[in-house]
Order: C-alpha cells, then sequence, then structure tokens
C-alpha cells in the first residue's frame, strides 16, 4: 500500500487521542478492583486504573451499544419476516502482533462485558487452538512458519464460527498449551449458548494468501466488531524480548515445556535468542500477514511505551 493509499484508508477513521477517548468514559459502570486487574494481567504486562478507566471502559460501553443496536435489529427483523429466530452471540474479534498484549485486551474486555447489564456470559476463544498440532506442521515443514496463515486450520475454525453464527446450542473448540507449544488433545472448550464470544488470535483479520484462490468466507466475516492492537514494531520486539526473559526463568525451566532447552541461556544469549526469533519468525509474519490487515478493523487501539494506549481509531 503506498503512502497516498494508506491515508486514503485512514479517513475512513475517527482519530482520538487517548485524552479524548478518555472523556467518553461516563462514570456509570463501575471500575475494576486492583484485585481484579491483577488477575487480568499477562506475565509482563500490568494493568493500571487509569488504563482500565481511560480505554477501556469507553471501548465497554462502544461494544455495549452495539450489541444492544444488533439484538434491536434482530427483534425488528423477526417481526418484519414473522419469523421467530433465535439470537445469536454478538462476536468480537481481537487481532494484532505476537507479544502486542492482544490477550490481555480480550480478558480485560471479558471481564469488562460480563457486567453488562443483565450479567451476560461471555466466552473467550483463541485461535491458537486451531493451528494444527505440531507433528502435522513438521509432516508439513511448517514449524518455522508456526503462526503464519498455513499453520492454522483454517476450516476447522470457520466451522465453528458458522455454528456458532447458526446459533447452536453446544459449540466446541480445541485448546492450546503454550507450555508444550503444541494442541492440548485431551482439553476442549465448550461453549453453551454464550451471549458474547471474544475470539482473540493474530490471524482474524486476514483474509487470502497472495496466488491462492479467494476463499467464499473470511473469518472476519462472523465477526460484529473487531479490533487491531497496534504498537510500533520497536516496542513490539521490547515487549518480546521481555516476555522471552520472563519465560526463561518460569515455564522454560519446566521439563515439559517446549522450550526447555532455552532455560539456562545467559540474559545475553537470552535477548539474542529472542531477537532471532523475531527477525526469521515473528516480525516476518507481522510485516506480510498480520500489520496488513490493521485497516480491516472496526477499532484500532495504538501502543506507546510501556503498553499505555495512546490513540484510538473508530472507523466512521
Amino acid at each position: 500500500m503506498t503512502t497516498d493509499e494508506l491515508t486514503k484508508s485512514l479517513e475512513a477513521f475517527t482519530h482520538f487521542t487517548r485524552a479524548e477517548w478518555a472523556q467518553l468514559n461516563d462514570g456509570h459502570s463501575a471500575p475494576l478492583t486492583e484485585k481484579e486487574r491483577k488477575n487480568l494481567e499477562g506475565i509482563y504486562e500490568t494493568i493500571s486504573e487509569a488504563e482500565v478507566n481511560d480505554v477501556y471502559m469507553p471501548l465497554s460501553e462502544l461494544l455495549y451499544k452495539r450489541m444492544v443496536h444488533n439484538v434491536r435489529l434482530h427483534d425488528d427483523l423477526n417481526r418484519f419476516l414473522k419469523r421467530e429466530r433465535k439470537r445469536v452471540p454478538f462476536v468480537i474479534g481481537i487481532a494484532g502482533s505476537v507479544a502486542v498484549g492482544k490477550s490481555t485486551t480480550a480478558r480485560l474486555i471479558q471481564a469488562l462485558a460480563s457486567r453488562w447489564p443483565g450479567s451476560p456470559k461471555v466466552e473467550l476463544v483463541t485461535t491458537d487452538g486451531f493451528l494444527y498440532p505440531n507433528e502435522v506442521l513438521e509432516e508439513r515443514g511448517l514449524m518455522k512458519r508456526k503462526g503464519f496463515p498455513e499453520s492454522y486450520d483454517i476450516r476447522s475454525l470457520l466451522t465453528f464460527l458458522t455454528d456458532l453464527k447458526a446459533g447452536t446450542p453446544v459449540v466446541k473448540a480445541p485448546m492450546y498449551s503454550h507450555l508444550t507449544y503444541n494442541i492440548e488433545k485431551d482439553h476442549i472448550q465448550t461453549l453453551i449458548e454464550p451471549d458474547v464470544v471474544i475470539v482473540e488470535g493474530i490471524n482474524v483479520l486476514q483474509v487470502n494468501r497472495k496466488g491462492k484462490r479467494m476463499p467464499h468466507v473470511f473469518v472476519s466475516d462472523f465477526f460484529d466488531f473487531s479490533i487491531y492492537v497496534d504498537a510500533d514494531e520497536k516496542n513490539i520486539l521490547s515487549w518480546y524480548i521481555e516476555r522471552f526473559q520472563l519465560l526463561r526463568n518460569t515455564a522454560f525451566q519446566k521439563p515439559e515445556s517446549y522450550f526447555h532447552r532455552y532455560r539456562d541461556l545467559t540474559d545475553e544469549e537470552a535477548v539474542a535468542m529472542a531477537e532471532s526469533i523475531w527477525h526469521t519468525i515473528n516480525g516476518v509474519n507481522l510485516e506480510k500477514n498480520i500489520k496488513p490487515t490493521r485497516l480491516r478493523a472496526d477499532l484500532i487501539l495504538t501502543k506507546g511505551a510501556h503498553h499505555r494506549v495512546e490513540q484510538v481509531q473508530l472507523r466512521k
């Protein structure tokens, strides 16, 4: 995309500074307690009271209004069509790079959405569960492209979303272990008539791969609202290195960890290894497959240093 095309595309969004967005918090909803925030934090990412109040409370209110609009539209169409069609879940998609903090964003939205009027049932599904098992990736020579579009069982993900939006009472999703770095064959996530479903993953806004026939449907076709968590790549790389070093001292120490071989790396070796993985895998995936989907989102959260959201862009 050229600079002119990018500028033109960005004109489709209303831009808010953090201060402008924070003013949209009407104060009607109770903020999260310190204990609740701590329970939602990632291993290297803290959640401040200001971040919740300034960014996520207004976002929660916006999402609630969108869901209410969908419910009213559904009821109006039922009256018009003289049919009693079952309501289906309000589905929120969250995309962004590895280590950008989209999982924390997803957990925050889940916690706040659970407090909406009527206390809706809110489920969070990560697309990591739809990665092919390591055995399949090894067989296809894709282990070094894990996280790239071709490493996902997109057909299964689309089937899951189709069932969800068809109002199937019980829908199941595979689960993934970040410890063993593989699909958990003995664990399945079961969703029973949820009101809201958050689907989080690096691939949720991607379309077709270059040179491939355009599919009939995309993952994002099933979303009622989509969010892209953005940041400068220098910041993301810094966060990735920080996370790698923390995992080296924690999860990597466990014998069952896929990355157990990195447990004894020195600080300098850990930084070098994280940078190598980033520049050969995650950074390439970000540039080629993830970042180009940013402008397909309904809302973009742009982070600065310390995971602090500095700007919000909302599709007009």
